[in-house]
């Protein structure tokens, strides 16, 4: 069994802002594996919003924490207790204001970077050793306002082309990832 969760903030205010790749990623995953996932439901049990699925080996469970970015640990550590998921079947996606946009890395067992969700999965889990899609956000040239501002703005429609671009081969890199293995998407990817 595997968990693949975006990371981002639940409201309608937080909707199509660059911290909230995760989510989208997530929602672009079940739209296009439609057949192989029912619809998002929300579990107050596990402070998410989850949708199961089957991909050729194994299930998926798709989720979108709603504790908020900060508290993403909180969602993840009660699902994967739950499920007895073990650390190395996490995939977590989210936005990375370090890498310019458009750009995807995928790592494993790496710190949390400065990004506040992933640390509070660090601080949960008690460990880094979990698999992450790291997703650019980044504007070239980088744009002059805190950080904690930036990744809460609408995401522009001069950006439009490359986040759609981001968005397939983030599908393209979990595909591959799923099939044959997390360090052949690193080759490809990274």
């Amino acid at each position: 069994m595997r968990l693949i969760v975006g990371l981002g903030n639940p409201e309608k205010k937080y909707e199509n802002t660059w911290h909230n790749i995760g989510f989208i990623i997530i929602d672009e995953i079940q739209k296009a594996k439609c057949d192989e996932f029912v619809k998002f439901k929300n579990s107050k049990k596990y402070k998410a919003e989850i949708c199961e699925g089957i991909s050729p080996e194994k299930k998926i469970i798709l989720a979108k924490p709603q504790t908020y970015m900060n508290n993403s640990g909180q969602a993840i550590k009660s699902m994967m207790s739950f499920y007895k998921i073990e650390t190395k079947n996490l995939w977590v996606i989210h936005d990375d204001i370090d890498l310019p946009i458009g750009k995807i890395r995928i790592s494993q067992n790496a710190s949390a970077g400065g990004h506040k969700g992933v640390q509070s999965i660090i601080e949960e889990l008690g460990t880094q050793e979990f698999i992450r899609f790291r997703l650019g956000i980044q504007k070239e040239p980088p744009v002059d306002i805190p950080s904690e501002k930036y990744v809460l703005q609408k995401i522009d429609s001069n950006s439009k082309v490359a986040l759609d671009e981001m968005i397939q081969t983030t599908l393209s890199a979990l595909e591959i990832a799923d099939l044959q293995g997390i360090s052949e998407a690193m080759n490809e990817f990274n």
